[in-house]
């Protein structure tokens, strides 16, 4: 499985909440569950700049190892 360098963080949201009602609020409900943890949110920070749209290969894997969720079951939602 090849896997980006980046990847949009719109498209992360739409498969990790895709009950959202729309994006904005799927966005929000992310950087909630990212303030909650500050460990998480250090990892995210030194894996990157988080101030773009996307985020890196690196930060794509630490977000879904808070979730429990494996690259492959990420790529198969």
């Amino acid at each position: 499985m090849v896997v980006q360098r980046t990847i949009l963080k719109q498209d992360l949201v739409k498969k990790l909440y895709p009950n959202s009602i729309s994006v904005r609020s799927a966005m929000q409900q992310l950087r909630n569950e990212i303030d909650i943890c500050p460990a998480l949110k250090k990892q995210i920070e030194q894996a990157g700049n988080t101030r773009r749209h996307y985020y890196t290969k690196q930060q794509l894997l630490l977000i879904l190892e808070h979730f429990c969720i494996t690259l492959e079951e990420f790529e198969q939602l």
